[in-house]
């Protein structure tokens, strides 16, 4: 049987919100993994982060408020936080199914940074919201600080850019380690996104698409197979209209069609598809699967969810 590199990539249903939910959907999400190690696929697994970093954020910046020793921590530190822990949980789950299974594979979590450009027009139109509920007085210096804070009901809350992934830092780590049969964890919640400063980098006040970044690693290590793995079996057009029609397999030129007539909502379908358009037209030979992660094995067996080659 030979065997095929795919990027997965994992929503936040693979992964719960909360630690006790975490741990618990770690486990399930294992099996599922477990399934596609099984049936030939050698994966590099990717990961969406936004409940875990968005607690951390909190939780680190409302501790830092409260005690004047202690500083509060950046976007880019609670994102390697998120990694960190998200990855601990994903990889002994994983492991322990694969013993379970008579199957050993080393798995590790690779702290990842992503370059951005600091220039990215995202910079100037943040969109993601995070941490907790601001007063007026703490908008204010926030807004000082030179980050930026939008309105909501009861209050005001940061906002940060979500610029698109340039390069990524540790990709030949990633590479060695996944061409020698490891099973490696990276890219979660698109990378701690970083600006270089001549020979150093800087964390940038920022998120990244998951899926964005994820399709550019998939593009680097020259994967087989993208694979997204999220809520719903297909990808459809007139989504949640009477004529609504779930896409099998497509061509990328049918995708970009899609894209053009504006079928697929901004902030949950459309960055998967432009980053699968993205993969597919950087190579040769490639394949792209979207469907949800109970559906995961037979989506890489072809047998369901929409396929973009």
């Amino acid at each position: 049987m030979s065997r095929k590199k795919v990027v997965v990539a994992l929503g936040h249903r693979a992964l719960g919100t909360t630690l006790p939910e975490q741990y618990k959907a770690t486990k399930k999400t294992a099996k599922i993994l477990a399934n596609l190690v099984e049936a030939g696929a050698d994966i590099v697994i990717s990961h969406s982060n936004a409940p875990q970093v968005g607690m951390i954020h909190t939780a680190m910046n409302e501790f830092g408020a409260s005690r004047e020793e202690y500083t509060q921590a950046p976007m880019s530190v609670c994102s390697a936080m998120s990694q960190g822990y998200i990855g601990y949980d994903l990889q002994n789950a994983l492991r322990a199914e694969l013993l379970k299974r008579g199957i050993y594979r080393p798995i590790c979590t690779i702290l990842t940074q992503v370059m951005v450009d600091p220039y990215d027009d995202a910079f100037t139109e943040p969109v993601k919201v995070i941490g907790r509920l601001l007063t007026k007085e703490e908008a204010e210096e926030e807004e000082k600080k030179g980050n930026f804070v939008t309105e909501v009901e009861g209050g005001y809350r940061r906002i940060v850019a979500a610029p698109k992934p340039q390069g990524i830092i540790e990709i030949d780590s990633i590479r060695e380690l996944s061409d020698k049969g490891q099973i490696v964890i990276a890219c979660g919640g698109g990378g701690i996104p970083v600006l270089a400063q001549g020979v150093e980098l800087r964390g940038a006040s920022a998120v990244i698409e998951k899926d964005y970044a994820s399709g550019r690693m998939a593009e680097l290590l020259n994967a087989d197979e993208f694979m997204i793995l999220t809520s719903v079996e297909h990808v459809s057009i007139g989504y949640n209209t009477d004529h609504e029609i779930p896409l099998g397999r497509i061509s990328v030129d049918e995708a970009k069609e899609y894209i053009e007539q504006d079928q697929f909502e901004p902030n949950t379908m459309l960055p998967k598809i432009e980053a699968g358009v993205s993969f597919l037209e950087k190579g040769t030979g490639r394949k792209v699967v979207i469907t949800s992660i109970d559906k995961a094995l037979e989506g890489f067996l072809e047998k369901t969810g929409t396929i973009i080659e």
